[in-house]
């Protein structure tokens, strides 16, 4: 297997951890090197230091890109959920790494407030919270991504098929769906 980076992007509690960590789960299952990056995780660690500044978020970006180089060029499959707001630093990413593929979480924010399992959107709507993408700060839809899932229309094993169902057709993974 070649690496690849599966790039998911939209907006907070639009299903792009949940979704990324179910098709990590069915390609780990598979035998797959498979690593997950995500906002959350790496926010704890690898970009702590940073804010939520366009600069700070780009920045966050940019290392996380490095990570998910180094495993992409080494036949290491990255999945990682960022809601990189910008498309010009996806578009970097794009340039930077090994099979480049943007999955768009495509969601309407009222259906993203109803979610929100963290009480994230309420604190932004009260002002408690500065520069939240969708309510504060901008979200930049991705133009042209290589997968679109609609994550208030279909359920959450539909928008793993078919990001599987798209690897097969990139080449990613054996055509045969037995072996995935």
């Amino acid at each position: 297997m070649k690496g690849f980076v599966l790039w998911f992007t939209g907006l907070s509690s639009s299903g792009k951890s949940v979704i990324a960590d179910r098709v990590a789960e069915k390609l780990k299952e598979r035998g797959l090197k498979i690593e997950r990056l995500d906002g959350d995780i790496v926010r704890k660690s690898l970009t702590k230091d940073l804010g939520f500044s366009e600069n700070d978020r780009n920045e966050n970006i940019k290392r996380v890109t490095f990570v998910a180089k180094l495993l992409s060029r080494n036949d290491v499959g990255v999945i990682a959920s960022f809601i990189s707001p910008y498309r010009e630093i996806r578009d970097h990413v794009r340039k930077e790494v090994t099979n480049f593929v943007e999955i768009y979480t495509k969601c309407p924010l009222d259906v993203c407030i109803q979610r929100d399992p963290k009480g994230l959107y309420k604190k932004a709507l009260n002002g408690e919270i500065e520069n939240f993408t969708g309510v504060s700060h901008p979200y930049e839809e991705p133009e042209n991504p290589e997968i679109l899932l609609e994550t208030d229309k279909e359920s959450v094993e539909e928008s793993v098929e078919k990001v599987i169902k798209k690897m097969r057709e990139m080449g990613m993974l054996s055509k045969n769906p037995k072996y995935l």
